[in-house]
């Protein structure tokens, strides 16, 4: 249902300048929309700064078909996405689509693979097979010229699965929404929400109030406190993940794996935990040791490299894992928009969503990423 005001200071307001809310106010300013995105300030809690920078399929959605299909379509939209928003901002994403892969350390990792692979194409019979299981000799030639350590049994290889810059896309995205018409305000966290009487929404950052027909919380784990005062009322978690970059190196991987990859620069990206700590974003030696190890019985070159930076983040995770996309039932013309997988689905929420958002109207097959499910007994 579209909602009206007299004279809205603004089309849509983001609630959010993180890798989703960008995305989603990029596709709407391209979509002649008078778009407003507010920013919290640069030591709020922001997944994308530890973001490992892969558009990943295989996997993905293991017991959720939708969001399966949702990840294979967002990987579908991202060579025109990424060609499109390089060309109108200049900013290179050093983005590449040859394929990735999941390393298997044994023969028991690459059996457990396998199933789970098995299990999960069988979510959506109707789709082609984007996923494969290699030996090692097949793996030793899809990676001529990487070295692998003894332990690498094999691995599973997707055509569909690429990476990107994080950092870079973030900036583009900035870059391209004001190129688009759209404002950008950062340390304007949004503190209140106050439906209007003739339709629409004020916003309250500080001081200050803007008005709009609608409006997208974009805000990560900020999404918490403000989707309640419109009937948003999702349940989030803290996820810390933590990263190891080493110094510039020669070709050492031809290909983006998940958990190490090299990036365009040559550091190479050794990560990521999965930890519930709750809001801690420290780092630790334990979990530094354990990716280490890991990453040199895979390309044990990597034992004479230097390590140049450790950091930590929290990632956006629902209870099942899955993104959350929802408008209010209550405040018609509040939107959420919630993914721990910004990167992958950038693509998406740049295309897709913000064409059903600028449209008042989710499409039928996001209906299982409502909130709602979450409430059932």
């Amino acid at each position: 249902m579209k909602v009206h005001m007299t004279k809205p200071d603004y089309d849509a307001i983001v609630v959010g300048a993180g890798m989703v809310g960008a995305a989603i106010a990029y596709g709407l300013a391209g979509r002649g929309r008078k778009i407003l995105v507010l920013d919290g300030a640069d030591a709020d809690f922001r997944a994308a700064k530890a973001n490992f920078g892969l558009v990943w399929v295989q996997g993905k959605g293991y017991g959720n078909p939708a969001y399966q299909r949702l990840s294979r379509d967002a990987a579908q939209l991202w060579p025109a996405f990424a060609a499109e928003l390089t060309e109108e901002t200049g900013i290179c994403l050093d983005y590449e689509n040859k394929g990735g892969v999941n390393f298997c350390l044994g023969e028991s990792e690459l059996g457990a693979r396998a199933l789970r692979l098995s299990q999960w194409r069988r979510q959506l019979p109707e789709c082609a097979p984007c996923a494969e299981m290699l030996d090692r000799v097949a793996l030793e030639k899809l990676l001529p010229g990487a070295r692998l350590g003894p332990d690498v049994s094999g691995a599973s290889f997707s055509a569909m699965d690429g990476h990107v810059n994080p950092l870079r896309l973030l900036a583009a995205l900035h870059k391209g929404l004001v190129s688009r018409g759209a404002a950008l305000l950062g340390n304007h966290a949004v503190e209140g929400i106050d439906p209007l009487p003739a339709g629409g929404f004020s916003l309250r950052a500080g001081s200050r109030r803007f008005d709009a027909a609608q409006f997208v919380i974009a805000a990560g784990l900020g999404s918490a406190a403000l989707g309640p005062m419109v009937g948003l009322d999702v349940p989030l978690r803290p996820q810390r993940g933590q990263i190891l970059v080493t110094e510039r190196l020669a070709p050492v991987l031809p290909l983006p794996a998940s958990g190490i990859r090299q990036t365009g620069e040559g550091t190479v990206m050794i990560g990521v935990t999965q930890e519930e700590v709750g809001f801690d974003c420290g780092t630790t030696s334990a979990a530094a040791a354990s990716m280490s190890s890991r990453a040199i019985r895979i390309l044990p070159d990597l034992a004479r490299a230097r390590l140049i930076r450790q950091w930590a983040c929290l990632r956006i995770m629902t209870p099942d894992g899955c993104p959350v996309y929802a408008e209010s039932a209550i405040h018609p013309g509040a939107w959420i928009a919630l993914c721990h997988s910004g990167v992958t689905l950038a693509s998406f929420h740049a295309t897709s969503l913000a064409s059903s958002l600028s449209d008042s109207m989710l499409h039928s097959d996001l209906n299982f990423f409502h909130h709602g499910r979450f409430h059932v007994s």
